[in-house]
């Protein structure tokens, strides 16, 4: 464009000089040459566009500098009549604030603030590219261009703040026209937000809320700060709009800067604190509208106030709950401690501000709130405690169907003809015919209103369990115990919605009884216990089932949790009703060797622990029903282990048929472990649960068989410091002359037998013992073949073809004869020459297998076995004394195990002539 008619070339020297006095000297020209021609709008558009073409966008930088100060000096001569001109004098100067040049920058913003300082409201329609440039400048590495950036931030937040909400411009087409419907569409707009102004808030929300994801501090900063802004004019209420940049707000609480931190915490609470108030708000207004028409002219005075420009704090805020709760999960897990403490506690909040929508979150927050538990620091930890509490109290007191005022109205007035009907029929009940069609009637009733419950739960059960089952992986064991108190707790209110039968909860709850913390085994089990006292016979059974399964492939959870599982157990459910149903399970048990581990654990739980004194009590009342029916099935399945089957008609009081059982012990193998268990008993025998035995020895007329129980004990025993103990407290009551009193199998019954007690003839009234003996003699057998097999099967190969060659050599030898040793084994020998005379025997390296084998299993119980200054005072057996062991420190109640265990073997000699 030709500006030699506008410009002088003196103004035009001026304006491209690169000194600024004289650039402003020849602004001041051009000031004066607009206000000639301010009464010419065309003369003021040309000279407009002649700054802009031939200096703004000039590649010169001083000529641009020049065309900058230009502008504002015209702004300046029009003043408020600049408006018209803005359309044309704005878009180039925000071109420049991108400019690469860091004084054009600078030059754009002293332009653009001169610009706003007379045009004020005007400026508005501009405000978002404004805002924009401005944003990116608060990042300018430019100190000078900050500090300009800077002075037009502040009058830009002036104007906003003033004359946001009020100015209506009538230059507004086309560049800042009436949003139109499409573009609010995706917006919640409150209805009290002021329309048609010239600054646009639903238009300027999708620049903020991709411009909130800034990683720059500086730019964090302005932000921030622009928000705080905008939240504290009211009638804009900008927390309506809050979930469009609520995400990136919280991303702004990990920032590097503290300032910033702050500010956003701050900024974070206020908004917190108007949803609060808003919510309080409409809390009042629905109890006011429940309350009728006092409450409705308290409502009217409300709006009448607010249309009369009153602001009520709260008042037309439209909070979007579920869009903030859903940002808010999202934030639970961040790795930032700040983000995700203000998540924790803004979850915390809306429990109580808005429980309806965060009923429907809940599988999710309890996935990432759980964890916190357990965390580090002390405030998150904390924190989550309250959340999780709050949360536990909101799903137990919830309704199947939400609680919220619509819903709640919703309710009443759908199901009004069912609560109509079921009180009719509870107040007429008498004037009914037929109660019996009364009765089907509310039964079909409550079906009907539970299957309309269900469908409306908001609730999500089954997410639930699903989130609370992935915490059983937890490292933390507070997470994982609460885990279980969730499930605990959903159980109890609505016990057939927990459990699915294919959802795999049973089995993971059943694994996490070998958890490594007690805590946690023994939530496990209280849930499992309540599981199992709300279901079926079958079901209970299915869980004891699977109870024995994982200790017999988890033999070390047996050993280390086995007594805790069983005693918490007892603890929460009947305690006969487990021993009975695990004896029945057991009974019937093809693993003999577990079977027989299993009853020896649940005999010592039985003897020592405090839950099963009732049951104990139970067993010592044979002559009731009860008490019967309670041995017999105990009896069955103790067999398949001969200690604790005795320790069984101890606490039951039946010592004849223990005496008797005695007898059958002579013909068993008496291996390590079976004297181990006997000394254990030893030892019970005289621990309080066994008081009344042994007060029971002072009465030898009335339990004559008694004695005879614990001398056949004593005789088991080999002489070790559980023979002493036994010994010595059987002398101490034999000194009082009662040990004529004992029965003798080959003589008459005594006097004393005849006179048995009621309770004793009920007994063997209600108990077949010659049956339960035959049982135990045949569960004993097959136990005794398994051993033997499992012997054969672990011997060395060596060995075994060596003996198969000997065997084979004699076969058909007339001289190869058995003679019985002891009168039970057969022992074989040739040309009628004895095993002890010196013949070359093969038992020795069995005696030596089974030494070693009493090594090992006297390792585990030397706690049991008291030492061995006892024996030493009684000597040794002559079996035992004989055996040499590489142990030295080996115990005399070892050596004599091992000893008497090895004179119970059968001895095969086979004597052959050396060539």
């Amino acid at each position: 464009m030709d500006n030699s008619n506008l410009f002088s070339p003196h103004l035009v020297r001026g304006l491209t000089d690169k000194i600024y006095d004289k650039r402003k000297a020849a602004a001041l020209m051009i000031e004066k040459l607009v206000r000639d021609n301010e009464a010419t709008p065309a003369r003021i558009t040309e000279i407009i566009d002649t700054l802009v073409q031939d200096f703004v966008y000039s590649n010169n930088s001083n000529a641009r500098n020049g065309g900058l100060i230009g502008l504002a000096a015209t702004a300046i001569a029009l003043g408020p009549g600049v408006a018209p001109y803005l359309d044309i004098i704005v878009p180039p100067i925000l071109n420049c604030f991108s400019h690469q040049d860091s004084r054009v920058r600078y030059y754009a913003c002293e332009c653009m603030y001169n610009i706003a300082k007379v045009a004020k409201g005007e400026v508005l329609r501009f405000f978002n590219s404004i805002f924009d440039a401005l944003c990116k400048l608060a990042a300018d590495p430019a100190d000078s261009v900050k500090s300009g950036a800077d002075l037009l931030d502040r009058l830009i937040r002036d104007i906003v703040s003033e004359l946001s909400t009020t100015y209506v411009s009538v230059h507004q087409q086309p560049y800042n026209p009436v949003e139109s419907q499409e573009e609010t569409d995706a917006l919640v707009v409150p209805t009290s937000l002021p329309r048609n102004t010239a600054f646009s808030l639903p238009r300027f929300i999708p620049v903020l809320s991709q411009r909130i994801y800034a990683r720059n501090s500086f730019t964090r900063q302005y932000l921030v700060s622009w928000i705080s802004v905008l939240d504290s004019i009211p009638d804009l209420e900008l927390v309506s709009f809050l979930p469009e940049f609520f995400d990136g707000l919280l991303n702004c609480l990990s920032d590097p800067s503290a300032d910033v931190r702050v500010s956003t915490s701050v900024l974070l609470g206020e908004f917190l604190h108007e949803i609060q108030q808003s919510a309080a708000v409409t809390r009042n207004n629905i109890r006011d509208d429940e309350h009728g028409e006092g409450a409705g002219t308290t409502t009217s005075d409300i709006d009448d106030e607010h249309s009369k420009g009153t602001y009520v704090p709260g008042q037309g805020v439209i909070v979007q709950y579920d869009r903030l709760v859903e940002i808010l999960v999202q934030h639970l897990s961040s790795k930032e401690e700040h983000i995700q403490k203000t998540a924790l506690q803004w979850i915390s909040q809306f429990i109580v501000i808005a429980p309806d929508v965060v009923i429907k979150f809940t599988p999710r927050i309890i996935f990432d709130v759980l964890p916190c538990l357990a965390h580090p620091t002390e405030v998150i930890r904390e924190t989550a405690k309250d959340t999780n509490k709050k949360l536990q109290q909101l799903v137990l007191n919830a309704s199947p169907i939400p609680k919220s005022s619509s819903s709640s109205a919703a309710v009443a007035t759908s199901l009004p003809s069912t609560t109509t009907a079921t009180s009719q029929s509870e107040v007429n009940e008498s004037d009914k015919t037929s109660n019996k069609q009364d009765d089907q009637q509310e039964n079909h009733d409550e079906k009907a209103m539970e299957s309309s419950a269900a469908e409306e739960d908001p609730f999500d059960y089954q997410a639930t369990v699903s989130n609370l089952r992935l915490q059983f992986l937890n490292e933390n064991e507070d997470t994982r115990v609460a885990a279980l108190e969730w499930l605990l707790m959903l159980h109890g209110k609505a016990p057939t919605k927990i459990l699915v039968s294919d959802d795999g909860t049973f089995p993971a709850l059943l694994k996490t009884l070998s958890d490594s913390s007690d805590e946690v085994v023994r939530r496990d089990l209280q849930l499992l216990a309540q599981i199992s006292s709300h279901s079926k016979y079958e079901y209970f059974r299915d869980f004891m089932t699977n109870l024995l399964s994982l200790f017999s492939t988890d033999r070390g959870l047996l050993e280390s949790r086995g007594s805790l599982i069983i005693r918490q157990l007892c603890l929460s459910l009947d305690s006969e009703r487990i021993y009975t149903t695990l004896a029945d399970i057991l009974a019937n048990d093809e693993d003999l060797e577990f079977a027989s581990i299993m009853v020896q654990n649940l005999n010592i739980i039985l003897i020592t622990s405090s839950e099963l004194g009732d049951l104990r009590k139970r067993l010592r009342n044979l002559d009731q029903k009860d008490g019967q029916q309670l041995f017999n099935t105990l009896y069955r399945s103790w067999c398949h282990n001969a200690v604790a089957t005795f320790s069984l008609c101890l606490l039951a009081q039946a010592y004849e048929h223990a005496a008797n059982m005695l007898q059958i012990f002579a013909e068993l193998e008496i291996t390590v472990s079976m004297l181990i268990q006997v000394d254990k008993l030893v030892q019970l025998l005289e621990s309080p649960v066994f008081t009344y035995l042994r007060l029971q020895l002072l009465e030898p007329e009335k339990y004559p068989y008694l004695f005879k129980c614990l001398y056949g004990i004593l005789m088991l025993l080999p002489q070790s410091s559980a023979f002493s103990t036994l010994r010595n407290r059987l002398s101490s009551v034999s000194s009082l002359g009662f040990f004529h009193v004992m029965p003798n199998k080959g003589s008459q019954e005594p006097t004393t037998t005849k006179t048995r007690s009621s309770k004793t003839k009920s007994a063997d009234d209600g108990i077949k013992f010659q049956e339960l003996l035959q049982h135990f003699k045949l569960v004993q057998s097959r136990h005794e073949r398994q051993r033997k097999l499992a012997a054969i099967q672990n011997a060395p190969r060596s060995n075994l073809k060596s003996r198969r060659s000997r065997y084979n050599s004699n076969i058909g030898d007339p001289s190869f004869q058995y003679v019985r040793d002891d009168g039970n084994h057969p022992t074989p020998h040739s040309n009628g020459v004895h095993p002890k005379n010196g013949s070359t025997s093969n038992s020795s390296h069995l005696l030596h297998l089974k030494q070693n084998n009493s090594n090992l299993l006297m390792g585990s119980a030397s706690g049991f076995t008291g030492g061995n200054n006892g024996s030493n005072e009684h000597g040794r057996s002559s079996s035992s004394s004989n055996m040499t062991s590489s142990n030295g420190g080996t115990s005399n109640f070892m050596r004599s195990a091992a000893g008497q265990n090895a004179r119970m073997i059968p001895r095969k000699t086979v004597t052959t002539t050396r060539k």
